[in-house]
């Protein structure tokens, strides 16, 4: 890992020390994704209410420049018209399952709301992927079928909750659980830990 990598790792504690607790998890996310793209992998990312804003927000990092630019490959750009390809940058593949609304409704209306993640995720993840999956309880029926859908191919799992047991921190691979009980206070301290993650993927890997 490089020495910047490392030190925006560290900065997030130093900024918020109430995440030590979590210092394992975080760095071992990281490393989950740093896999998951090195094998040419995506990223799935589900949750609910403030949650799923969390999701469009972690895919808007990981799609285009979060903290520094990120150079278009040479051989995608030799194929681009000039001034297309000075306007566009590398990007790390990312889905919000929640900005799927055909399916997603179709799912939750036709089936129930349980399976709405779970059936995106049948149909776009590989094994060479991973599940993001925010809940602030932890027990968010959708996201603990996704997760199950998930694991069952084979794929990588990451929880985000709050710091309360619960069933994704117990069935996923990596579990994110920040020191906070109320919903808010988890959604706070939710941010700095994913935003640290894009941070730490994009300076290790542009």
């Amino acid at each position: 890992m490089k020495p910047t990598t490392n030190a925006i790792f560290g900065s997030l504690f130093e900024r918020y020390p109430a995440l030590s607790a979590c210092r394992d998890g975080v760095m071992a996310a990281f490393e989950t994704l740093l896999s998951v793209y090195a094998q040419g992998g995506k990223a799935l990312i589900c949750g609910n209410g403030g949650s799923a804003a969390d999701c469009e927000h972690i895919a808007g990092e990981l799609m285009k420049t979060f903290k520094k630019r990120r150079p278009l490959p040479a051989d995608i750009a030799s194929k681009l018209p000039p001034g297309l390809a000075s306007k566009l940058e590398a990007a790390l593949p990312a889905i919000s399952l929640v900005s799927m609304t055909g399916i997603m409704s179709a799912a939750a209306n036709d089936v129930s709301w349980e399976v709405a993640f779970a059936q995106q995720a049948l149909g776009l993840a590989k094994k060479e992927d991973v599940l993001i999956a925010i809940s602030t309880s932890g027990n968010s029926a959708n996201c603990v079928a996704a997760a199950e859908v998930m694991k069952a191919i084979g794929g990588k799992t990451v929880a985000l909750t709050g710091e309360n047991p619960s069933k994704l921190a117990e069935i996923c691979d990596i579990a994110i659980k920040v020191p906070a009980s109320e919903t808010y206070r988890i959604q706070e301290l939710h941010l700095p830990v994913y935003h640290t993650i894009c941070a730490m993927l994009e300076e290790e890997l542009f």
